[in-house]
């Protein structure tokens, strides 16, 4: 059976987030997956990563270095037992929903404490595997949030900027870094302040999604193959490539703009994922 995790961080069972996180629920175990929820305030989840999550002695007590330290606890398993419980659900889903409400342009301090303490180096991430090549590669994830400000206040000329712009340290820092495809995500602009019927039809327009969710395109981001990936070269991007892009009227990527005006819509919607779509 297909498993779908969710990460999900709200402190009331009453809320809006709650909501869709029962939709997601109902659906996809209609749908035949099996559906592990990791309620990170129900479960007390710890935030700060400390030497507390490694069992045994240090590498370097005298200079403890969080990503070095676990990435050996890792290796040699002498990580905590929350941890390791967790790095087992993400090693047994299909796909990851991160379930959240947007705080302060980014995820509560719990749900990013799950982040720093779960995808530990080695486990998700190394320089050898990282992005396209990432150790998750074979795995989906995707952000799910409900924001405080309407739609336009995200827009390239509303009061908070590009949602893109604030979009691109999750889902290509963390998510994409790790290797997994992004969906693009599925956002619930200011449901606080929306009548009953819209917050209905919010609800209902994500459990349509839902049914066809598994076999969506991800979102579109630079290859490693564009870029010399050794310290001598800088881990810049190759100059052919931006020759060849000097012609385009918008940059490759939210982050790799190259100067000119951002693609649109880069990080909420799935882009063409094809080579020659990214001439």
């Amino acid at each position: 059976m297909k498993t779908v995790l969710i990460v999900y961080a709200h402190q009331s069972p009453g809320s809006f987030n709650a909501a869709v996180r029962e939709v997601a629920m109902e659906e996809l175990k209609e749908q035949g997956y099996r559906v592990v929820v990791s309620d990170l305030y129900a479960m007390n989840f710890r935030a700060n990563a400390t030497q507390d999550d490694i069992i045994g002695d240090l590498k370097n007590p005298e200079l403890f270095q969080y990503g070095e330290e676990t990435m050996h606890a890792w290796m040699e398993g002498r990580l905590s037992d929350d941890i390791v419980a967790e790095q087992r659900k993400v090693l047994e889903a299909e796909l990851i929903i991160f379930q959240f409400p947007l705080y302060w342009f980014s995820v509560p301090a719990i749900m990013k404490g799950w982040m720093d303490r779960v995808l530990t180096q080695g486990f998700a991430f190394s320089l050898q595997n990282m992005y396209n090549n990432g150790i998750f590669k074979e795995k989906k994830a995707m952000l799910s949030f409900t924001t405080g400000a309407t739609q336009t206040m995200f827009r390239p000329d509303g009061i908070n900027g590009d949602i893109n712009v604030t979009l691109w340290p999750l889902q290509n820092g963390t998510l994409h870094f790790c290797g997994f495809q992004v969906l693009p995500p599925q956002v619930f602009w200011s449901p606080a302040h929306c009548p009953p019927p819209v917050r209905t039809a919010m609800l209902d327009g994500w459990r349509a999604r839902l049914k066809g969710l598994l076999a969506e395109k991800p979102l579109t981001f630079a290859p490693c193959e564009l870029f010399d990936l050794t310290f001598q070269g800088g881990f810049m991007m190759f100059p052919k490539v931006k020759e060849e892009r000097e012609s385009q009227p918008f940059g490759l990527t939210t982050g790799h703009h190259l100067g000119k005006p951002l693609p649109p819509d880069n990080q909420i919607r799935a882009q063409c994922a094809e080579p020659d779509c990214r001439k």
